[in-house]
């Protein structure tokens, strides 16, 4: 359960990887905004101040405290606000969960990971090159690949997906949320086990 009061010093961060900007908000690659938007949603935190070039705001989670992140700088420059914040709170690269979209799984699916490459994502990819390594939590959230191989992927990505597979994303990103909160209070291996 999340909450608002900031118990003790920051311990970990979740960055949520999307791009700022009316036109993009409910694009595929806004996943991980949406997950952000969601958890403000329930539990009434606003993801609202400005540091970090992000929006952040801090909340506490089985008597953790996180900073919840929404880095400003577009998807592909994540890497200079999460590495800024991670400075900062002087909080360890394994102590970074980063939720982004995944092509390369169904819409609707959800995979946690431990560490491992970008697998293509810019973002993810910014992260490693600044942050200083991949050992670092990551929630994924199947978006789907384009329907055929001549199909843009950047005009796949920055699409609003329609009923069916919007309806499936929503449902994981639902589950992010919950996986996010598994990882504070149980670890990774024990929400790699509930939820992949």
């Amino acid at each position: 359960m999340f909450f608002r009061n900031k118990p003790a010093p920051v311990a970990w961060i979740a960055a949520f990887l999307g791009n700022p900007g009316a036109r993009y908000e409910k694009t595929r690659h806004n996943a991980g905004f949406m997950t952000a938007d969601t958890i403000s949603a329930n539990a009434g935190i606003k993801i609202n101040r400005m540091k970090f070039n992000s929006l952040t705001a801090t909340a506490a989670i089985g008597g953790q405290s996180i900073l919840l992140m929404k880095p400003q700088t577009y998807m592909n420059l994540s890497g200079g606000a999460v590495s800024q914040a991670m400075r900062f709170y002087k909080v360890p690269l394994n102590n970074i969960i980063v939720v982004s979209d995944d092509v390369s799984l169904p819409a609707g699916k959800l995979r946690i990971r431990k560490q491992g490459s970008s697998g293509g994502h810019n973002g993810l990819k910014d992260i490693i090159s600044k942050c200083g390594g991949d050992g670092f939590p990551r929630i994924r959230i199947g978006v789907g690949a384009p329907p055929h191989a001549d199909y843009e992927m950047m005009n796949w990505v920055l699409s609003v997906p329609a009923d069916d597979d919007g309806k499936l994303i929503n449902e994981a990103i639902t589950g992010a949320v919950k996986a996010l909160e598994s990882i504070l209070e149980h670890g990774v291996d024990h929400a790699m086990g509930e939820y992949n």
